[in-house]
């Protein structure tokens, strides 16, 4: 189909508004030029740079990249740029990112680009650089490590590309003894058209200087980045999106959220509990006859749950077990937890988690340590369960929640440990069994363990939603006990662990023993908690998951929840709230995400401006992702306004027909 965006003015006037912040040149390509909404991403192997694409990436922005270092690779010249489509000229690309101001040297690709870049409006990212007079700033006022320091969005950034953020930008310090970042902060050179938009002050120092700006000159105009940075750290996680506004100038292809959702597995039900002297888990794997207590939350923690939720504005997925509770009143007549949680059911979103957390995958046998798939004697065949049994785990599940007046979305469902799913190494394949069992109960949305099934896939006519483990341990209800467990697992044998991460250094790391007084609030709560952020600062939808047994005893989920949120929101704004959504919402993301990069890869997707009109042509039933500036209507100028307000600009997607047209207007 193709999509048009018709603006009221030219796209310079939509590229000079405050949505990008800080003065700008009248940047706009000759009439009738068309530019493309597609990124160069030339690159010299560096983080920076390779951040910048990954960046592009994860928002669905269209991007070529070239790598300077391949002799093979085409020259940057007029030709490689621009060309001329259907009588009018085309710039290939909208804007460029670069490792620094000049990676060519004083050279004809150099002219090239700088001619490209004047004559169409483009903007161009120097990804890291030495601060110069060539970029419009003085020497500058220190060379070395900026780990810990806490940078600043100036009042020209938040009114602009960096918007969405309040100010402080803290930079990591993970390593005392490693050096993680290194910059060079400038101040402006003495009358240069230089805008800053990150300033810093060095370690131990007083005077602050640039670490992003806008230089603007000889009707040029670059973002200066005087910093080195990788796509992990969280500082580039903050600045990323501004980054790719400022690129953009506001106007691409691509949608841009930060979410966080929060699943509570196992509700109703009892956990296991670990054992600190036997290093195992009494009913799974212990084999000296160890015992110790299940974990099951009472009504105090019900309350406890519903009064965090409210103060600090965050709803939490309860994933039930219904024959939990069955269980308990048939046992005692009565199950105060049941009542608790009924009293408060309108507090939180529920999901089907089955009836009694069955698994669902091939029958277990425990003979063996580790179990094995139990085998039919006669065939050799694997047993499974049967696609009856995934039907009543998932159908008694609903009815139950539906008697008690649950608000469940009948077609989402995580089986108990994910079972059913492939299981690596003793099942290598799905359950036979379980897709139509899926399908008979209307399933469409499968939540699978990100650890061991991350891309998202089809089970039948359900499409799976992964989400990521927390290591809070489905086991732990204390400090101590999740520290002991944390310990071993992580440890050599020397220092009193598994020595696991001995056995398996391609994917574990061993440590040194975390502290079991302070370790979970000193170690475990901030590692986990820089974890949860890059997932949240990806444009990753994936939910997280615990257990119930975290919101019960010492309650282990809060302090990391609680330093989750205070530092996402001491560094966004209003704006840019976090979006948790349900599991059936977060699939819907992953499947327009993947969908939409499969077509770009697939070259399937054109889009354009031309004369303040967007133009994209997509496959017929692809979900086309727009961030376009607030103000912006549906076909026309008195149509309804496009989109939903985001960290300041306005985003949504428009479906292809692969026929008709689609316009919205720009504000003019």
């Amino acid at each position: 189909m193709v999509l048009a965006l018709l603006a009221a003015s030219t796209i310079a006037g939509v590229l000079g508004g405050a949505v990008l912040g800080g003065p700008l040149p009248a940047l706009a390509a000759p009439a009738g030029a068309r530019v493309d909404l597609r990124v160069l991403v030339l690159a010299d192997g560096g983080y920076p740079s390779a951040a910048i694409a990954g960046r592009l990436a994860a928002e669905g922005v269209p991007y070529d990249q070239v790598n300077l270092w391949d002799a093979a690779r085409p020259t940057i010249d007029a030709g490689f740029l621009a060309d001329v489509v259907d009588g009018a000229e085309r710039a290939k690309y909208q804007a460029v990112v670069l490792p620094n101001d000049n990676p060519f040297g004083n050279s004809a690709e150099f002219t090239a680009l700088a001619d490209y870049e004047r004559h169409f409006g483009i903007r161009q990212v120097d990804a890291y650089l030495w601060p110069t007079t060539n970029v419009g700033l003085a020497p500058p006022i220190y060379a070395g490590p900026l780990d810990g320091i806490t940078a600043t969005v100036t009042e020209a950034g938040r009114s602009g590309a960096f918007g969405y953020l309040r100010g402080p930008v803290p930079f990591e310090d993970n390593d005392p003894a490693v050096a993680e970042s290194y910059g060079f902060p400038a101040p402006p050179a003495p009358g240069a058209a230089f805008t800053p938009l990150l300033t810093g002050t060095a370690p131990g120092g007083t005077d602050s200087g640039v670490l992003i700006g806008q230089y603007d000159a000889d009707g040029r105009s670059q973002l200066v980045m005087t910093f080195a940075y990788n796509a992990a750290q969280e500082q580039f996680g903050l600045l990323g999106h501004g980054i790719v506004t400022w690129l953009t100038g506001g106007v691409h292809l691509g949608h841009y959220r930060n979410y966080l959702s929060v699943n509570v597995d196992d509700v109703f039900l009892p956990d296991s509990r670990w054992s600190t002297t036997g290093n195992c888990t009494p009913g799974e794997d212990c084999l000296g006859g160890e015992t110790t207590e299940d974990i099951r939350m009472t009504p105090a923690d019900v309350a406890n749950a519903a009064a965090w939720q409210q103060s600090h504005g965050f709803t939490l997925d309860l994933l039930f077990n219904a024959g939990g509770s069955d269980e308990a009143v048939a046992a005692s007549g009565t199950d105060p937890l049941t009542t608790a949680l009924l009293a408060a059911k309108d507090s939180f979103r529920w999901t089907n988690h089955t009836y009694a957390h069955q698994f669902l995958g091939c029958v277990q046998d425990f003979t063996v340590r580790p179990w094995r798939c139990a085998t039919d004697p006669a065939t050799g065949a694997v047993l499974y369960a049967s696609q009856a049994d995934v039907a009543q785990q998932v159908a008694d599940n609903v009815a139950w929640g539906t008697q008690h007046g649950l608000a469940l979305d009948p077609t989402e469902l995580v089986t108990g440990e994910h079972s059913g799913m492939r299981l690596l190494p003793q099942q290598p394949d799905d359950n036979p069994n379980l897709a139509p069992g899926l399908a008979a109960t209307g399933i469409a949305w499968l939540g699978s363990d990100h650890s061991r099934d991350p891309a998202q896939r089809t089970v039948g006519l359900a499409l799976t939603v992964s989400r990521y483990p927390v290591n809070v341990f489905y086991n732990a209800a204390t400090e101590e006990e999740e520290v002991d467990e944390y310990n071993w697992i992580y440890t050599s044998r020397a220092n009193g662990g598994s020595g696991l991460c001995e056995d398996h250094p391609d994917v574990m790391t061993c440590i040194a023993p975390v502290n079991p007084g302070t370790g979970y609030a000193d170690y475990i709560v901030p590692l986990e908690t820089r974890l949860t952020l890059a997932h949240v600062l990806g444009n990753d939808p994936r939910p997280h998951f615990v257990h119930q047994s975290n919101l019960t005893e010492d309650r282990l989920l809060y302090p990391l929840l609680d330093s989750v949120l205070g530092s996402y929101r001491t560094a966004f704004a209003d704006n840019a709230p976090l979006v948790c959504d349900r599991l059936s919402a977060s699939g819907e993301t992953l499947r327009r995400q993947a969908d939409w990069n499969a077509a770009i890869h697939a070259g399937t997707v054109t889009g354009y401006v031309r004369d303040g009109v967007v133009t994209v042509t997509a496959p017929a039933g692809l979900d086309v992702p727009f961030t376009v500036p607030d103000g912006t209507r549906v076909g026309g100028p008195d149509g309804e306004l496009f989109g939903t307000a985001y960290a300041g600009a306005h985003s949504g997607y428009l479906r292809s027909t692969g026929t008709s047209a689609l316009t919205l207007a720009l504000p003019g």
